[in-house]
């Protein structure tokens, strides 16, 4: 993390407790975390010099639950937008994928398409021009 961002981050983030034994450091903490979710490795394979990886684990969930991660993202989000650096372009596709019937997992009311009923019993149809 750069200075910039840590000058602008370091505010939003919780006091460290009065109380208890020695407190990790909040920006060796947050590198780790950002290093984890930016490598989808497991926690127990975070780097040494991010600290012990429970430590680093707990703040995260910590974080997550009391709604630091959220205050800060609004605050970087509001002020990015004030000062135009970020683009709210919005694309949507309009393509569409359709699911074979079994998919849903329930049953099509009606006839199945391909099928028709004569007199009790399932004849397959022989589609178009078949006679």
């Amino acid at each position: 993390m750069t200075d910039a961002a840590w000058r602008r981050i370091e505010p939003l983030l919780p006091a460290q407790p009065a109380r208890g034994g020695r407190w990790a450091d909040h920006r060796t903490v947050l590198n780790g975390i950002l290093w984890k979710l930016a490598t989808g490795a497991p926690w127990r394979d975070l780097p040494e010099r991010y600290g012990n990886w429970k430590t680093v684990y707990e703040r995260y969930r910590r974080w997550a639950a009391d709604g630091t991660f959220d205050r800060v993202l609004t605050h970087v989000q509001v002020h990015d937008d004030s000062v135009g650096r970020i683009d709210w372009t919005v694309s949507v596709d309009s393509t569409i994928v359709r699911a074979h019937q079994h998919a849903a997992g329930a049953r099509k009311k009606g006839n199945r398409a391909g099928r028709t009923r004569h007199r009790g019993a399932v004849r397959r149809s022989g589609g178009p021009g078949a006679g």
